[in-house]
């Protein structure tokens, strides 16, 4: 049975986890919810202006009152700017498991700062919240975000063909990873 959470900080060595505020708009914009490169990868629109990043902003914040809605603003420590952000996007109380998704903007990557943050956040889930299991995806060409996957310690489950429906009208695969309860160290 899951505990009756919300979305909590975390604290990591590097960043802090929290919750979206008002004024992470900017910063968001500019480093992860204006670029293609990111947004495609996550799987979401490229957000045109800072105020279309305000709507998106505001509909994650006016959600913290949900039980069971987990989404974190991933925020460096050293510039205090929001680099990207990082959920679990799907919860599935009867069966105890939690699907975690997230983005970090294009300069931010690369420097370890995704794998910080799931980890804290798979540790989140299973140590406060009371999952089982933790799920996450990506698409097949995705390398870098299956990098980020193996070092947190899931395990290949299968793919899904044809899954994604992309921009240029071809299709890609949705690879599913997951990690156990009695497998996180």
């Amino acid at each position: 049975m899951l505990q009756k959470t919300y979305t909590e900080t975390i604290e990591t060595d590097r960043l802090i986890l929290r919750r979206f505020q008002r004024s992470d708009c900017k910063s968001a914009w500019r480093n992860w919810a204006s670029l293609p490169e990111v947004q495609l990868n996550y799987g979401e629109p490229v957000y045109e202006t800072a105020e279309d990043t305000m709507k998106l902003l505001d509909s994650y914040i006016r959600r913290y009152g949900n039980e069971n809605y987990y989404r974190w603003a991933v925020i460096e420590k050293e510039s205090g700017e929001c680099i990207g952000l990082i959920a679990y996007f799907l919860v599935e109380a009867g069966n105890e498991f939690g699907e975690i998704e997230y983005c970090i903007g294009t300069a931010f990557q690369g420097r370890g700062y995704a794998t910080e943050a799931c980890r804290a956040v798979i540790r989140y889930g299973f140590e406060t919240i009371g999952f089982h299991k933790v799920q996450i995806c990506s698409r097949v060409t995705n390398v870098r975000s299956q990098r980020v996957i193996a070092k947190c310690g899931f395990t290949y489950e299968g793919t899904l063909r044809d899954y994604f429906h992309m921009p240029d009208g071809s299709f890609e695969g949705r690879m599913y990873f997951s990690i156990l309860k009695d497998e996180f160290r």
